[in-house]
């Protein structure tokens, strides 16, 4: 699911500190750096609270999301209006096609989207499925490019569109190539909850896994993000040799093996990702 479906937690009044992981108010306010602006930081995390539903949203709900004060989110929201960012509809708030623009110089200056699309066209073309290109972010998979052949989710995936890291392939191939201190501080901070009944949610059955896909070169994941779904990824290198992000291929179960996808989609995407690797600082 992307971030437009996903479900963020309420906060649990009744729970401790150490039984709920902190909100994003908390968070915010944990960083105590002089240097920080904590009314910036406020005014994100409110635009990013519409990715959670594709409705309009209340002051309250947004602060309930957020455990940022009622007060402040009013302010966040009358600043992002003025400034075009948000509408406006008596209590109802959404975003404006404006927000866009805070993405696209990320997106449009970057080497690795505006060289990847060709061959992600090509990929798509050449197997007949949608293959999209990510990158690891905040531990979860952001989507920078995509070719879409056919619809295999029951949710769009486009650009900007953002999945949990351990139950994808993009997200495998790229956590199991993280140096170990990364990894442990990953699983320290992830809530491992099960898409589906096949999504693996053991911390140590995920390491075991990802020791694989690091051996192996690639990550093959069965049904575990959405039933009736299956993808392989395989990691991307900069020309320093690190991976700086990773390529998949995307297809309906009944119709495409997990064998299959081994034999053939395999050696495409591994010539893909090697020439998009050239290109790549």
């Amino acid at each position: 699911m992307t971030s437009s479906t996903r479900k963020t937690d309420s906060i649990d009044a009744g729970a401790t500190p150490e039984e709920r992981e902190p909100t994003i108010a908390e968070q915010i306010d944990a960083l105590t750096d002089p240097s920080f602006m904590t009314s910036l930081a406020r005014g994100l995390a409110v635009v990013r609270a519409f990715s959670d539903s594709r409705k309009p949203q209340t002051i309250a709900q947004i602060s309930q999301k957020t455990g940022i004060p009622r007060a402040a989110v009013r302010r966040c929201l009358y600043t992002l209006q003025q400034l075009g960012y948000v509408g406006a509809e008596l209590n109802n708030f959404s975003l404006r096609p404006k927000v866009l623009t805070l993405g696209h110089s990320y997106l449009s200056s970057t080497p690795l989207t505006v060289s990847s699309q060709p061959y992600l066209n090509n990929i798509s073309r050449e197997l007949g499925e949608s293959s999209s290109l990510a990158v690891l972010d905040e531990g979860e998979v952001l989507y920078v490019a995509r070719s879409a052949a056919s619809r295999v989710m029951s949710v769009a995936l486009n650009t900007g569109s953002r999945l949990p890291a351990y139950c994808t392939s993009l997200g495998r191939v790229m956590l199991a190539h993280l140096p170990p201190h990364e990894l442990d501080a990953y699983f320290a901070r992830v809530k491992l909850r099960a898409m589906t009944e096949h999504t693996v949610v053991s911390q140590k059955r995920l390491r075991e896994i990802l020791a694989g896909v690091r051996r192996d070169g690639y990550a093959v994941i069965d049904e575990e993000l959405e039933l009736g779904l299956r993808s392989i990824a395989v990691p991307v290198r900069g020309a320093s040799g690190q991976i700086v992000a990773a390529l998949n291929v995307g297809a309906q179960a009944a119709r495409v093996s997990a064998e299959r996808m081994r034999q053939a989609f395999l050696p495409v995407l591994l010539r893909g990702a090697q020439e998009l690797s050239v290109l790549l600082p």
